[in-house]
Parts: structure tokens; C-alpha cells; sequence
């Protein structure tokens, strides 16, 4: 694993709650076409971000370095959890940091709900802000994805104890503590059922956030809105 530190003299607006306190992780994997965009549209709000290079085969690491991310690279693919562990590790180095976001590289992520969840987390208090996509209606993940969601949130629920309204969104806000207490072991997408259940079993407090999840033409060329649901149901499965 090795890192780089880009210059990170960001300057935060008042749309930036918590920007001198919070670190943006972002997992990247193949990801060169669009990641350039989706960094300096994020670094204009939130200077501190760590990219997590997780084995790309193209050239996503570079291209994120020049839009101003920390860039820390597994040397093979290990899987998004792997890349979330990795990059929790590295913001916990900065003794000033509260807060992290999950966010992805791809542009499905939107940085307004970002600052919502981050203002939200503050305000109430609470260890953690998971994003919904299903507490209004902006977001179109299909009919397929909906119902394997569906499935998987009454799943989550059952077995955790942690009533949820969209188990595997990505777009999440943890407080420092919970960066430290929690326990990532599940290198690829049960990363996500994982989290929920480290909620219920240290008990940390969360509210969730209405987010806009946009499935662009890139990402579904990728087949990624199908395909994530059914990863998430067979890491679940045979965990």
C-alpha cells in the first residue's frame, strides 16, 4: 500500500458544514472516465479526501491525484470494504478529524445530501447518518433493484435489530468513535450488511437522510445498478 499528499488548500463555504473536520472516503476502482468531475465538484466544498485505489487496471489513481485527493493504493483488488477499512485508517491519523463520509468515485453520490447528512449528524447528535433513497422519490433504481433492495432491507432488519428504510446505501456519515469501535472484516459488498449490524452491537445512535442516488448512463453501462443488488444478496447469503 503506498500514499501520496496532494496540496489541499481548499477554501470551505458556508454550504460546508464541517469541512475542516471531515474526511470524504472514496473508493476507486476503474473509474477514470468520470472521477476527475466528481472530485473538484466535491473538493470545492470538502477539501480532505482519500482516495482508495483498489487495484485499478486503468489509470483512476493519477487522474485523482491531479484533482487534489490523498491517493492511497491497494496493490490487487481487494473489494470495497477493504477500500473503506483502508481509508477509515488513514483519516483516523488526523487528530482533528470528527466525521468521515462514505462517497462514492462513479457520480451517483450527490454532494448536497453530503452536506445535509453532515449538518444533520451535527445538529442532533447522533454517531451516525445513513442516506435513503427510499424516504422520497427522487431516486429511479428500477423495478429489479427496488425489489432485491426491498428484500435486502427486511433481511438487514430482521437480523440486526436496526430498522432501517434502505440497508445498503452507500452514502453514510460516521462520528469518529464509531470509526474507531467498528469492525470491518467483509472485504466486498457484505461490507454493507456488516456496518448494520456493528450499529446493533455497539448501539450507536443513527438517524437516516433522504438522498438522491442518480444511476447514470455510465454507471448502468457498467452494470452496476443490477448487479451491486445481486452481489449484496450472495455476500449476505453465503457469509
Amino acid at each position: 500500500m503506498s500514499t501520496s499528499d496532494p496540496a489541499r488548500e481548499v477554501p470551505a463555504t458556508s454550504e460546508s458544514p464541517g469541512a475542516d473536520s471531515t474526511w470524504f472516503v472514496v473508493p476507486l476502482f476503474n473509474e477514470g472516465q468520470v472521477v476527475a468531475d466528481v472530485l473538484r465538484d466535491l473538493r470545492t466544498r470538502y477539501p480532505l479526501v482519500v482516495c482508495v485505489d483498489d487495484g485499478s487496471h486503468d489509470d483512476s489513481g493519477r487522474i485523482a491525484e491531479e484533482a487534489g485527493a490523498v491517493v492511497v493504493r491497494h496493490p490487487y483488488n481487494m473489494g470495497q470494504g477493504a477500500a473503506l477499512k483502508t481509508g477509515i485508517d488513514y483519516a483516523l491519523r488526523d487528530p482533528n478529524m470528527r466525521q468521515i463520509v462514505t462517497f462514492d468515485s462513479d457520480g451517483q453520490h450527490q454532494v448536497d445530501d453530503a452536506a445535509a447528512m453532515i449538518a444533520q449528524r451535527e445538529a442532533e447528535g447522533v454517531d451516525i447518518v445513513l442516506g435513503s433513497r427510499f424516504l422520497d422519490s427522487r431516486t429511479k433504481p428500477g423495478l429489479l433493484k427496488r425489489v432485491v433492495l426491498r428484500g435486502a432491507i427486511w433481511y438487514t432488519n430482521l437480523t440486526t435489530g436496526v430498522k432501517l428504510t434502505d440497508a445498503h446505501n452507500g452514502l453514510r456519515v460516521l462520528g469518529r468513535e464509531v470509526c474507531e469501535k467498528m469492525a470491518i472484516e467483509q472485504n466486498r459488498m457484505a461490507h454493507a450488511s456488516e456496518i448494520v449490524e456493528e450499529i446493533g452491537r455497539h448501539k450507536f445512535t443513527v438517524a437516516e437522510h433522504p438522498v438522491h442516488i442518480l444511476y447514470t448512463d455510465y454507471s448502468r453501462s457498467k452494470g452496476q445498478s443490477v448487479l451491486n443488488s445481486v452481489n449484496i444478496v450472495i455476500d449476505m447469503l453465503f457469509r
